[in-house]
């Protein structure tokens, strides 16, 4: 079930293996997107309407959730399902808190230059809570909870709303409680673009975050030109690093674990063992076919479309592959994991060891599960609360160090042609 293939060039096989995940062609759904984008800012509300109607075959009189819609969903759900919501509430502000707390405070005073560097909140954000084929209470509390330890002044989300024209409960049981101040049943493409260029109805934001399947990512990548994003996050993606010693039914079970996400998840190992790969192997055609696991239909989709084994002849083809790979999560199961570990920049979130598996992180380790896919974990690494925060400088001198540093300004400012620059200096020094 799962492709097995043999790593001779590293570097342009991740790529590849990449490629294929992605559709292999991207233009049918960027095109199908452009078009969304342009109805929503045509249209607006109307055009919402329609594509609700269109891509989430319901008709809805409103797309704004009440407050009487989240007092009834309150009625809908456990007091277990809300302790556990704001269990993973609480071990998230906790992190999330710590990274905030050392970014205080920060002052430089030299040679009569003084600098503050103050951290101010983004004003209004919406975030994007897939729905679909599952549904991601948890996800809200991923993408709320940093943004209200930021200080956020407003937190917009939106979901795509169920064949009956409802939001799942605790969804909107979670966003009441890690504080959504507005929260709309419109989901896709078409959600993007309402939340990127603002509606009759919904006023656009300034910036937006989660994940989402490939249309939602295009989306996403479409309207950062106009509104700023947080990554292209989604579909799901899980490389293991496996050796001799690791465990081939824990292995199979994780991969299995990411892969009832959706069809076009991205799931494999890589190893530099035979017998590994082929034990790998036949623990997930054992499980699937003995176990009659849940959501079976999508698990096997995605593992004949996008799984593999890729089997590595050493050391620097294994580092060299995850590293161009950059998986949005990383397992290692191996007695050398340290060291391979000091050799990996590319990941958006390790986990180290057989009692660490990914489906964990998900949830209630604090962590953020809104991770960077394609790619972009060579660039960044999950959401957090500093994708809700600037960082200004606040800069004041006297004359005596504005004096000082005049003959540095003269010297770069002709060396660029900018002579007005050293005037601005000069005007202050002579008077």
């Amino acid at each position: 079930m799962i492709n097995l293939i043999d790593i001779k060039q590293p570097r342009e096989q991740a790529n590849e293996l990449r490629d294929r995940s992605w559709n292999k062609d991207l233009s049918i759904p960027t095109k199908n997107v452009l078009n969304i984008v342009d109805i929503i800012r045509a249209e607006g509300d109307t055009g919402i309407f329609k594509c609700i109607e269109k891509y989430d075959h319901v008709k809805l009189k409103s797309f704004i959730v009440t407050m009487d819609e989240i007092q009834e969903a309150y009625e809908k759900v456990s007091a277990k399902q809300i302790k556990i919501i704001k269990h993973i509430k609480s071990k998230l502000e906790k992190s999330e808190q710590a990274v905030i707390d050392n970014l205080k405070n920060i002052k430089i005073d030299s040679d009569g230059i003084k600098i503050k560097k103050t951290i101010l909140p983004i004003d209004r954000v919406g975030c994007y809570i897939p729905g679909g084929k599952a549904r991601y209470p948890s996800t809200i509390v991923m993408c709320t909870v940093p943004a209200k330890v930021a200080g956020v002044g407003q937190i917009v989300a939106i979901t795509p709303p169920m064949t009956n024209g409802e939001i799942d409960p605790l969804t909107l049981v979670a966003g009441d409680i890690c504080g959504v101040d507005e929260f709309y049943k419109i989901g896709g493409a078409y959600g993007i673009a309402a939340l990127a260029y603002g509606t009759q109805t919904i006023r656009k934001v300034d910036k937006i975050v989660g994940p989402g399947g490939v249309y939602v990512s295009v989306a996403k990548s479409i309207v950062s030109k106009d509104v700023s994003i947080d990554m292209i996050a989604g579909p799901t993606e899980l490389l293991v690093y496996a050796d001799e010693k690791s465990n081939a039914f824990y292995v199979a079970l994780d991969l299995i674990s990411q892969s009832e996400h959706s069809e076009d998840t991205l799931c494999g190992v890589v190893t530099k063992s035979k017998t590994v790969a082929d034990n790998i192997s036949r623990e997930i055609d054992r499980i699937i076919k003995i176990k009659k696991i849940p959501r079976e239909e999508l698990v096997i989709k995605s593992m004949e479309n996008n799984g593999f084994i890729a089997l590595c002849q050493n050391n620097e083809q294994v580092v060299e592959f995850i590293n161009e790979f950059a998986p949005e999560h990383l397992e290692i199961f191996a007695k050398e994991d340290k060291e391979l570990i000091k050799k990996i920049h590319n990941a958006g979130l390790i986990l180290i060891g057989k009692y660490t598996p990914s489906a964990v992180s998900d949830y209630c380790l604090g962590s953020n599960h809104v991770l960077p896919t394609y790619r972009f974990a060579k660039s960044r690494a999950a959401l957090s609360v500093l994708d809700f925060i600037k960082l200004v400088n606040v800069i004041e001198m006297n004359k005596n160090a504005l004096k000082k540093i005049a003959p540095i300004m003269k010297e770069i400012t002709s060396t660029e042609g900018l002579i007005n620059h050293y005037n601005a200096v000069e005007g202050r020094i002579k008077e």
